[in-house]
């Protein structure tokens, strides 16, 4: 299906967290924990929590940068109860950055993952994610790097079952994050796909206050353990 040939199919965030949920419920008996990908991605994974009264989690995915030439990714350094390095092997044999440069990038890195989630989560620590069935929801996926070091960095912290759930994406991304993940499930899929705005009516920049409103909201719903101050 085309971009231009139909309605817009999600109303804003909140609408395909809805939607996705639907999708979802057979993981409800699974206790999973549900990761949002900040902060696009809050507003769909608190539906999701909400729904299967699950435990909503953040997970932030920091790109480290090639030496003198940042916006070339050798990797990314993914948060949890227990962070993970995730790098591109292909890249790094062909530039061959010495050790210490990474674990330099990784501890700066690292600082400001945690300089974000005191922001979003005050001093909730991470949700440990070993042997737990786990649901990483963003609102949309365009071209799966991000996607990719967040399931890999996950991954590798072992849970017993790993679901990518988003509700858009074009079908090479999705075929191609497949192999990252135990399941995906993906509400739409479109080519062209352009950006993932075009397929919300209302896809409004999600704000710090409104991240941490929809925590305190899960809070109170008992899908978190504690409350966050508001900035």
């Amino acid at each position: 299906m085309t971009v231009f040939d139909r309605d817009y199919p999600f109303v804003d965030r909140h609408d395909a967290g809805l939607k996705l949920a639907r999708r979802l419920t057979r993981f409800a008996t699974n206790h999973p924990v549900i990761l949002a990908l900040p902060r696009g991605g809050v507003p769909v994974a608190f539906e999701v929590a909400k729904a299967l009264d699950a435990a909503l989690d953040l997970l932030f995915v920091r790109k480290i940068g090639a030496p003198g030439y940042e916006e070339l990714g050798i990797g990314a350094v993914v948060d949890g109860a227990s962070p993970q390095l995730v790098l591109n092997e292909t890249i790094i044999r062909n530039l061959a950055p010495s050790p210490n440069y990474i674990r330099e990038e990784m501890r700066r890195q690292l600082a400001e993952i945690d300089r974000r989630r005191i922001v979003y989560c005050g001093d909730h620590q991470p949700i440990a994610i070993t042997g737990r069935t786990v649901i990483v929801v963003d609102d949309g996926i365009a071209t799966g790097g991000t996607m990719k070091a967040a399931l890999r960095g996950a991954n590798k912290n072992d849970p017993a079952w790993l679901v990518l759930a988003v509700p858009v994406a074009p079908p090479s991304v999705v075929a191609d994050l497949g192999s990252e993940c135990d399941e995906v499930i993906c509400l739409e899929t479109y080519e062209p796909f352009g950006a993932v705005g075009a397929f919300y009516r209302d896809f409004t920049q999600t704000s710090d206050a409104e991240v941490i409103s929809l925590l305190n909201e899960a809070y109170a719903f008992g899908l978190r353990s504690a409350r966050i101050s508001s900035i």
